[in-house]
């Protein structure tokens, strides 16, 4: 296949997969960028042969340059080069799996450039959702899912009516923690939080599916994604992870997509969409797993989850103030400076701390950004 990508945080645990469908599938990879890891994106930079590279920590962009310097690529950095790198004329598709709110200003960015966006970036809707999708529709640009769980429900509303979806079945592996009480949370390391069951991914989202934050914010992402009232929504933890998410129809018939817990079957179903082919994976076996088990989350225990739906269901600035005090909080737990349980009372206090206010542009979502962590950043320091 000829198409031509561009790969926004490609030294990530989504870029690193995305490339292995690229080899496979023999995509052409014009773009690579990644926030500060120069050894791998110079190595990826290199074997893909990229016309642009792009490292988002301005420090490193002088050894980037150097290291570079007997190919042909154009050197970028910072933001203005990842808003260059979504915006390429000879790219088809842009796969946004950047961490954290630096991925939105990319997408919005992609869009008003006409470009498709296979997109892992979850703050993008979460923080911007209602922007992102209003403009998504101005400009005719498609938006394919890479969640695992919104790529199960994309899959599973195909051929479907949309007018006939009843509800969204989304499935949660629960993390490490499931069936804990709050009290034992007390007492959980770091260690303990980045040890998940199923999934092998950054840091960031492995502490956020510890603390049910994940999805909390996949919750907002569908909300925007399948326009969806909170009450289409139903959360449900499977521990095996072998189904995805399911749609249940108006007549009660539920589909759902299973396979093995491995992200390049979503990632590759966004970029090759609507075609299917052979992915780099395990086919998955029913009967190596022998039983299939389903349960409710504990709300209570998990604060940050109850915060998120909160959030979106107040609506305006909410579900962005909730995600950017989350990023700020587990950003301070992986340093030591709070307490696991902590993550989900600070979280969990902000729809409480700030007045609704709408979002209606980009500096909107800046604003509320930094309320937030201005408001963490005051509670770590006493």
């Amino acid at each position: 296949m000829n198409k031509k990508i561009s790969i926004l945080g490609s030294t990530g645990s989504i870029g690193t997969q995305a490339l292995e469908v690229c080899e496979k599938h023999g995509f052409d990879v014009i773009a690579v960028a990644a926030r500060a890891n120069i050894g791998l994106l110079e190595e990826q930079a290199r074997k893909f042969g990229a016309k642009y590279v792009c490292i988002y920590n301005e420090d490193k962009f002088s050894e980037l340059k150097s290291r570079l310097a007997d190919t042909s690529a154009e050197i970028l950095c910072g933001m203005e080069g990842l808003c260059r790198l979504a915006s390429l004329d000879e790219a088809d598709i842009i796969l946004n799996s950047v961490v954290g709110m630096v991925g939105l200003l990319p997408t919005l960015t992609a869009i008003e450039a006409g470009k498709d966006i296979a997109l892992a970036n979850k703050e993008t809707l979460v923080a911007g959702g209602e922007l992102v999708m209003g403009l998504a529709k101005e400009k005719g640009v498609k938006i394919y899912p890479v969640d695992s769980e919104h790529s199960a429900i994309f899959q599973c509303l195909q051929g479907n009516k949309r007018s006939q979806l009843s509800k969204i079945i989304l499935t949660a592996s629960g993390g490490p923690f499931y069936g804990k009480s709050y009290d034992e949370l007390r007492s959980v390391t770091k260690a303990d939080a980045l040890r998940h069951p199923n999934w092998d991914m950054g840091n960031k989202i492995t502490i956020d599916s510890a603390t049910l934050m994940n999805k909390g914010l996949e919750f907002i992402e569908a909300k925007w994604l399948f326009d969806l009232i909170p009450e289409q929504i139903e959360i449900v933890v499977h521990r095996q992870s072998v189904i995805h998410s399911a749609v249940e129809y108006n007549d009660f018939s539920v589909i759902a997509q299973l396979g093995v817990p491995d992200m390049k079957i979503p990632i590759q179903y966004a970029l090759l969409y609507p075609d299917r082919m052979e992915c780099p994976t395990k086919r998955l076996s029913l009967i190596d797993y022998g039983t299939l088990t389903f349960g409710k989350p504990d709300y209570e225990t998990f604060k940050c989850l109850s915060a998120a739906i909160k959030a979106v269901s107040m609506g305006g600035a909410y579900p962005c103030l909730v995600n950017s005090a989350n990023e700020e909080a587990v950003g301070l737990f992986l340093n030591d400076k709070i307490s696991f349980i902590e993550i989900g009372e600070i979280v969990s206090s902000v729809t409480d701390r700030f007045e609704r206010f709408d979002i209606t542009c980009y500096e909107d979502v800046m604003r509320a950004d930094q309320m937030a962590r201005d408001y963490v950043n005051g509670i770590a320091m006493g």
